[in-house]
């Protein structure tokens, strides 16, 4: 069976919704490619959230941030990108999303995005 990138993710439902706990999921090997020179950029992309009704699915999170590494997107927009969408999935008590993109031309970049339904 072959495994392809994709943007569907998917959930299950939080064994303890009435327990405020985080979660949090990271990896170093996020790729997108910089929309300027079409070359990789590489980074380490960390998810920490408090779940409500839902939590998401590790396998299609994988997927999902794999197909990235074919699109050409800013650092900027690629973290918030991903904030948008798990929020929007998941409608957590709290979501952060960091991304830490290698040094590139002696720069290095820090993306962070959150959301709190407390804010909402």
């Amino acid at each position: 069976m072959t495994t392809n990138p994709s943007k569907e993710l998917k959930t299950f439902k939080n064994p303890n919704p009435d327990r405020k706990y985080t979660i949090t999921i990271d990896t170093d090997e996020f790729t997108a490619l910089c929309p300027m020179t079409g070359q990789p950029d590489f980074a380490v992309m960390e998810i920490q959230y408090v779940p409500d009704q839902l939590c998401v699915e590790l396998k299609s999170l994988k997927l999902y941030f794999w197909s990235y590494r074919n699109e050409g997107a800013y650092h900027e927009d690629v973290v918030n990108r991903i904030c948008d969408d798990l929020v929007e999935l998941l409608s957590p008590h709290y979501l952060k999303v960091s991304g830490d993109f290698n040094i590139r031309g002696g720069l290095r970049t820090l993306v962070e995005a959150e959301y709190s339904k407390d804010e909402d």
